[in-house]
C-alpha cells in the first residue's frame, strides 16, 4: 500500500481545547478513506489540518513525503483540494465564474487562461450536472445546487488528491448517490484519492475502501469496512446499539439502528428492545 498522506505526532485542536495529541495516520493513495465518529470528535478539524487550513500544534502532515506547512499554498493547491463544510461565495458570484476559481492554482504570470482550463471548467460542470445554471448567481441556488457547484470547482481543480467535508450535505437521496458515484468514478478511472467526512455509516461502507473510525481525540480503528465496521465498533464509537447486516446490493456492511419507531413485525420490537 502506498499512502498519500500521512501524519506524524499530529496535534490540533484550538485555544481551549486539544482534539488531537502525538496523532500518527496514513491514508493510503488511490483510495477513498472515509473519517466516521460522532459529532464534536474532530473530523472536520483533522480533514482541515490536513488541507492546511489549521496549523499544528505539534507534529506534521505530509503530502507525498513533503510537509503541507512548508509548501506554498500554490504547491498544495496544485495536488490537494478542499472543500469545507458550508462554504461561501461572494454575492452575486456566477456559477460558471465560481468553478473557474478551481483553475487559478494552475495560472501565473507566465501560463494565463488556456482551452485546457476552460475543458476542465466545462467537463466539471458537466459531471455536477450543473451545466444549464452557468448564468446563475451561486446565492440565489437551493442548497442542494449550491453545494453541486462548489464540488465542481473542487472537481475543476484537477488535483491527485480531494478532501471532502460532508460533500452530501443539503442533497436529497438521489443526488447524494449521484455526487458519491461521481467521486467513485474519479477514484476508479482516474486513480484520485479521495478522502471525505460521512455521516452515514452506510454510505461511508458503501463507497469507502478505507474507514477511518475517531474516538476520544485517536483513530479507534481503521481498515477495510467489511473488516471493522460491528456492533461492537458502532457501540464504543457512536454509543449506539444496532445490528449489522450485509448490504443485500453491494455486501458491504448495513447498520439498522436500534431505537423506537413503528414495527409491523411485532416480534421485532422484543428483539430489539424497543
Amino acid at each position: 500500500m502506498f499512502t498519500a498522506i500521512k501524519t506524524e505526532s499530529l496535534s490540533i485542536g484550538y485555544t481551549d481545547q486539544l482534539l488531537f495529541e502525538n496523532l500518527d495516520l496514513h491514508i493510503p493513495r488511490g483510495e477513498i478513506s472515509v473519517f466516521v465518529g460522532s459529532n464534536g470528535c474532530g473530523k472536520s478539524t483533522l480533514l482541515r489540518s490536513i488541507a492546511r487550513l489549521l496549523k499544528p500544534t505539534n507534529g506534521s502532515v505530509l503530502l507525498d513525503g513533503k510537509d503541507v506547512h512548508r509548501m506554498s499554498s500554490k504547491d498544495v493547491a496544485k495536488k490537494m483540494g478542499i472543500l469545507p463544510q458550508s462554504p461561501v461565495s461572494p454575492e452575486g458570484l456566477s456559477v460558471y465564474d465560481l468553478v473557474k476559481q478551481g483553475r487559478y492554482p494552475h495560472q501565473s504570470w507566465l501560463k494565463r487562461w488556456t482551452e485546457e482550463d476552460t475543458e476542465k471548467v466545462e467537463a466539471a460542470m458537466e459531471a455536477t450536472r450543473i451545466s444549464d445554471l452557468r448564468e446563475r448567481a451561486v446565492d440565489t441556488l437551493s442548497g442542494g445546487q449550491r453545494q453541486r457547484a462548489w464540488i465542481a470547482m473542487t472537481l475543476a481543480q484537477d488535483t491527485e488528491v480531494i478532501l471532502l467535508d460532508e460533500p452530501t450535505t443539503y442533497l436529497d437521496m438521489t443526488h447524494q448517490i449521484e455526487i458519491l458515484d461521481l467521486l467513485f468514478e474519479l477514484n476508479e478511472k482516474k486513480n484520485r484519492t479521495i478522502v471525505m467526512v460521512l455521516h452515514d455509516l452506510n454510505l461511508a461502507s458503501r463507497y469507502a475502501h478505507n474507514i477511518i473510525a475517531i474516538k476520544d481525540g485517536k483513530v479507534h480503528e481503521q481498515g477495510k469496512p467489511e473488516d471493522i465496521i460491528t456492533c461492537d465498533l458502532v457501540r464504543s464509537v457512536f454509543g449506539m446499539e444496532c445490528q449489522v447486516s450485509k448490504d443485500p446490493m453491494f455486501g458491504t456492511p448495513h447498520c439498522i439502528p436500534f431505537g423506537r419507531g413503528r414495527c409491523v413485525v411485532p416480534e421485532l420490537r422484543a428483539s430489539t428492545g424497543s
